[in-house]
């Protein structure tokens, strides 16, 4: 059985999958957010199942089973970054009518 940590309002543990009213209410303090009373009973039910669930897989037998990180065994697919020569830094600069200190000034688009 997996237990919550001990609450700072009530000193108490209790399993993981009876959240209750009073853990949501902490928990929105915490997080400064106010629920309304319908969106606090989703609320409710859906960590409920969450924690269910959460407890439900610690029920199963991973003895053998290799730790995994990232949840992939896929590896990167981009090229490798190399140095370039030749780049064309500063050309077109000649396109913009207004420049300053290499950083050249769009036109405004859009009329107010």
């Amino acid at each position: 059985m997996i237990l919550a940590p001990k609450s700072r309002y009530n000193g108490l543990t209790a399993p993981m999958n009876k959240f209750t009213k009073k853990d949501l209410e902490y928990l929105a303090g915490l997080s400064r957010i106010r629920l309304e009373e319908t969106e606090e009973a989703n609320l409710l039910v859906d960590l409920q199942n969450i924690l269910s669930y959460v407890a439900e897989l610690s029920e199963v037998n991973t003895e053998g089973v290799a730790p995994m990180n990232g949840g992939t065994l896929l590896t990167d697919v981009l090229r490798d970054d190399e140095a370039r020569k030749g780049t064309l830094q500063g050309h077109g600069a000649d396109a913009f009518p207004v420049s300053h200190q290499n950083q050249m000034e769009i036109p405004p688009v859009l009329n107010k």
